[in-house]
């Protein structure tokens, strides 16, 4: 079967089209780096719950129930806004009031990876209350669990 020009244009049209609505796979991932806060790996977290870190899983009830990290405490936030650096904090929840009184407390925050924003964007709320001692492992449980380290 052969194509009409006319044809042909269309076909490459709609690849150009579907090729952009598609994009890079991994659009959505949070970005790797967040000013006010220490981007962690698996093994340094690990280090900072000895040393009495609070550890706060950001992710839904659910998924906390699932597994988590052992000792970690959950504390969901609840996202409406865009998956963006530039989201909108108000359309979200999260109750930054269970967060620990001490200001300068030391605290991890994490989800369910880099594709996760539930930990960005705890992070950021607890950078915007005045929290001076946030790190962020972006890698959340999923980098968690492949370091064999102990979850509940």
């Amino acid at each position: 079967m052969r194509l009409s020009t006319f044809h042909r244009i269309q076909l490459a049209a709609l690849l150009v089209l579907g090729l952009a609505f598609a994009g890079p796979a991994h659009a959505a991932d949070t970005p790797p780096t967040l000013a006010g806060a220490t981007l962690v790996n698996a093994q340094e977290v690990a280090k900072l719950q000895a040393a009495g870190a609070v550890v706060i899983d950001a992710r839904v009830a659910s998924e906390y129930s699932e597994g988590h990290i052992k000792g970690a405490v959950s504390i969901p936030y609840r996202e409406k806004s865009a998956k963006d650096v530039g989201f909108d904090q108000s359309q979200d929840e999260w109750a930054v009031d269970k967060l620990p009184a001490d200001k300068k407390a030391s605290i991890v925050l994490y989800c369910n990876g880099p594709e996760c924003w539930k930990s960005y964007k705890s992070s950021v709320a607890a950078i915007k209350a005045g929290y001076s001692n946030i790190h962020w492992f972006r890698g959340g449980f999923p980098e968690w669990k492949a370091a064999g380290l102990a979850s509940d």
